[in-house]
């Protein structure tokens, strides 16, 4: 088994939904009103689960 191998995330933060989508951020909060982003609060965090960034991206949203 190795141990160094990288595990995906299950969310992304706002931030890192930018990064990694190349969205901005006006953008994502846009996508997630218009309810093709899924997001899950916990506290004041606000994430978006990988599996609603990665339909979005390849067009199933």
């Amino acid at each position: 088994m190795n141990t160094t191998a990288q595990l995906e995330p299950l969310a992304y933060s706002i931030k890192e939904a930018c990064r990694v989508s190349s969205l901005g951020r006006t953008r994502i909060y846009q996508l997630i009103g218009e309810g093709k982003l899924d997001v899950c609060r916990i506290g004041k965090r606000t994430l978006i689960p990988a599996a609603s960034l990665r339909a979005l991206i390849i067009g199933e949203a």
